[in-house]
């Protein structure tokens, strides 16, 4: 092999190696950061809205509580009603193709060679891969299910399990902004509620550019103009409310 050879052997190589995709379908370590989005961003909000428009720190305290409970359940409840129901439908469209198998079982295997004919492959070939899976009911429905409706048979999910994990990332990112009133109150609480979520929405912008390999800056800034303009609107209008109400 020359020299220029090798070179493109090893290149090629190479680039298999670091060549590398993400999981794009799911992963709770993304959904909690979206859950600790949402709560910062909300509550946040919330906070320095009541703020703005109440004298008492014991107001904001509560409007702060009651805004992370009732987002935690609300974000967990409809995560779990969500996934439940995904999970039903998959269990009846897989129920539905378990029964096509067993009482037309020729029908699902030409069906199954037209889609890898579909993909490149020729008729004979087709056929003998059809044939091949068809020959184990169980291989036979996994298969179609991916091939046919693209979901996993085996994977409906965790509706509890979402539902937990919602609440608690919720949660997390919406008691931090909280945390100074229980403490202290005034301008200073006030000052503290504001930077503890841009340095916090910051930290999720990191997290969510890890997640999508963009700019850690560009995203962190992002997450923070968002949080900062959140803040901003809902101060204007606490203010506003504060003298009219």
């Amino acid at each position: 092999m020359s020299d220029v050879e090798e070179h493109h052997a090893h290149t090629h190589a190479h680039s298999h190696m670091v060549h590398r995709h993400r999981d794009v379908g799911g992963g709770s370590a993304r959904a909690a950061v979206f859950g600790v989005s949402d709560g910062l961003v909300s509550n946040v909000a919330l906070i320095l809205g009541v703020a703005a428009a109440a004298t008492e720190a014991n107001s904001v305290v509560v409007a702060g509580t009651a805004g992370l409970l009732a987002g935690a359940f609300s974000m967990a409840a409809g995560e779990y009603v969500s996934m439940k129901a995904q999970a039903e439908l998959i269990e009846r469209e897989v129920e539905i193709e378990r029964r096509s198998i067993a009482q037309q079982p020729q029908a699902e295997t030409n069906e199954l060679a037209a889609i890898y004919r579909g993909r490149g492959i020729d008729a004979d070939h087709a056929a003998t891969m059809a044939e091949a899976v068809m020959a184990d009911p169980e291989v036979a429905l996994e298969v179609h299910a991916r091939e046919e409706l693209g979901i996993d048979p085996d994977d409906t999910g965790d509706p509890v399990g979402a539902a937990v994990s919602s609440f608690v990332a919720f949660g997390i990112g919406a008691i931090l902004p909280l945390l100074p009133w229980f403490f202290i109150d005034g301008d200073t609480a006030i000052v503290l509620s504001a930077v503890i979520g841009l340095i916090t929405a910051g930290a999720v912008g990191v997290a969510l550019a890890y997640f999508t390999e963009r700019s850690a800056v560009r995203t962190a800034a992002r997450q923070m103009g968002w949080a900062a303009l959140a803040c901003s609107v809902t101060w204007i209008i606490g203010s506003w409310l504060g003298t009219v109400v």
